[in-house]
């Protein structure tokens, strides 16, 4: 198996927990959180900087000016010229590529498709369910009412959407951006990697 997976996903869509049973099946490494430690490692960012990046954007617009604004007063971070949110995306991407360049793995979240766009042997998944799936899932994980889940839901997914449409001038989401689109609902969630995993076995005897 030589392929880099990327998995983009709905949240509550249960695409961190279809990633990491694929990688377990394929005996690859898995990258979710590890990425954060190693940005802010390799970066001198404080971990929690990059904790929620993805799923915090509210509009694009507003994104980028806010983000725009340095956390840390008029402490320079380097990175002359850029904004806070574009240090960031740089230095998640590098850790990305540097992963990648490793070998085989699985990466969720992140723009990593987008950054690996030219990186050959790359297979990008996005993962969705029904609505009323990803409620009784986030319900049940963290014990929260309807209410705040659906509201969380759609914070969370614009969030992720609004921070990928800005990085990648892309449409977090859209079909032709990925090579497979599984809907966990209907599938299940063990079925969802064993469905990928037999794509990469067919898309490398191809």
């Amino acid at each position: 198996m030589k392929n880099v997976i990327t998995i983009s996903r709905q949240y509550g869509s249960g695409g961190r927990e279809i990633g990491k049973k694929l990688a377990d099946k394929l005996g690859i490494p898995f990258y979710d959180n590890e990425l954060i430690n190693l940005a802010a490692k390799e970066s001198g960012f404080c971990a929690s900087v990059f904790e929620n990046a993805e799923n915090k954007a509210t509009n694009s617009l507003l994104y980028s000016i806010a983000m725009g604004m340095n956390a840390y007063g008029n402490q320079e971070l380097g990175f002359t010229n850029l904004s806070l949110d574009d240090r960031i995306y740089l230095a998640q991407s590098d850790v990305i590529r540097k992963v990648a360049q490793k070998g085989p793995c699985v990466i969720v979240g992140r723009c990593a498709d987008y950054v690996l766009k030219d990186t050959p042997g790359v297979i990008n998944v996005f993962i969705w369910a029904d609505i009323d799936f990803r409620i009784k899932r986030v319900m049940e994980s963290d014990n929260l009412t309807e209410a705040k889940v659906i509201e969380r839901i759609q914070k969370i997914d614009k969030g992720r959407a609004n921070y990928y449409n800005y990085h990648s001038s892309e449409k977090w989401g859209r079909a032709e951006n990925y090579h497979l689109s599984l809907r966990s609902d209907f599938i299940g969630i063990d079925s969802c990697a064993d469905c990928i995993k037999s794509y990469i076995e067919y898309a490398n005897n191809k």
